[in-house]
């Protein structure tokens, strides 16, 4: 068996639906190394495994070679921590229609241990051992970015579920009637209202159905980025802030019921999305203490993400590679 000293990094890799972004880190939580590539773009998968190993080997050589890793972990979008696949993903053009075998693939090319969980399981876990979730056992991740995920912690363990699919909050249906078309082929889902291209797609609408005057009008309207939206609504724009607060009434409206399963005593929001902050966080909030049950209110708390960047997801994917090596012991 080889020492920790021998081989003191894991590599773990947040596998978004725009970007994937690899860090090395060591056994005290420090990202020695990182680099990104677009995780879109590519013919298949095999095309995006040897564009991440040919990214990742640049990283590798700068903490000492691949003698110096001890394994990998990947936090990516319908992840199955069971099975080291990504399942019927719909945000990614080469992984929507069918079952990868991601963690085989890089643990081939790479030559070392491969473990893959669910992304914002990965961020959970991130903020769980490194942010604020520190001391916690009980609480829901969300991110915020090209989908919305979430990854919850009850009694101080991650709920996975029969399969490995525990947990997609994402993708629980909360406009039943005439809702909007998700990417996972049905209608409705939180995903496709509260998640950055969600904002984008409700400034789309309301620039339709509103004659309001709106810094956003001088843009083309496919062009919008729920970025655009908040800078727009950081300047005072009443139809950029009318967004916001319909895109956090309905997300204080979802947290709401997801009390009623778990009882977190924390939120813990992570993700691009996040950036808007009073403009995301005060509608929301005041949304949830309208519509939660009376026996929970005033419990939870709000919070975001402290660890910067993709920092949540990368660490928390690496602590994923360490257990596997654990387990192997």
């Amino acid at each position: 068996m080889e020492s920790q000293e021998l081989k003191p990094y894991v590599i773990g890799l947040d596998l978004g639906g725009t970007n994937s972004v690899f860090g090395i880190v060591d056994s005290r939580g420090e990202i020695k190394a990182t680099t990104a590539i677009k995780t879109q773009g590519y013919d298949n998968v095999y095309d995006y495994v040897d564009a991440s190993v040919e990214a990742v080997h640049i990283i590798i050589e700068q903490v000492g070679g691949i003698d110096k890793i001890k394994a990998m972990g990947i936090g990516a979008p319908n992840g199955n921590f069971y099975k080291g696949t990504i399942e019927f993903a719909p945000n990614l053009s080469w992984g929507k229609s069918g079952i990868v075998p991601l963690a085989e693939l890089f643990s081939k090319k790479l030559g070392i241990p491969v473990a893959l969980t669910n992304d914002a399981n990965a961020a959970a876990i991130g903020e769980m051992t490194y942010g604020v979730a520190r001391g916690m056992k009980n609480f829901i991740v969300i991110t915020l970015g090209t989908g919305v995920g979430s990854g919850i912690v009850v009694n101080g363990q991650l709920v996975y579920g029969s399969d490995g699919f525990a947990g997609e909050l994402g993708h629980v249906v909360v406009r039943p009637s005439d809702g909007r078309s998700c990417g996972c082929g049905r209608n409705g889902c939180l995903e496709a209202y509260r998640s950055a291209t969600g904002v984008a797609r409700t400034a789309r609408e309301f620039l339709v159905n509103s004659d309001e005057p709106s810094l956003l009008r001088n843009m083309k309207p496919e062009d919008i980025t729920s970025l655009d939206v908040s800078i727009a609504a950081g300047k005072g724009d009443k139809l950029a802030l009318d967004i916001y607060e319909f895109t956090g009434k309905l997300l204080g409206e979802a947290c709401a019921n997801f009390t009623a399963f778990s009882s977190p005593e924390a939120f813990i929001f992570f993700g691009g999305l996040t950036k808007a902050g009073d403009l995301l966080m005060d509608p929301l909030v005041k949304s949830y203490n309208e519509h939660v049950l009376k026996i929970y209110k005033d419990k939870a708390k709000f919070l975001i993400s402290g660890l910067e960047g993709s920092s949540a997801a990368v660490l928390g994917a690496s602590a994923v590679g360490w257990d596997i090596t654990d387990t192997n012991k």
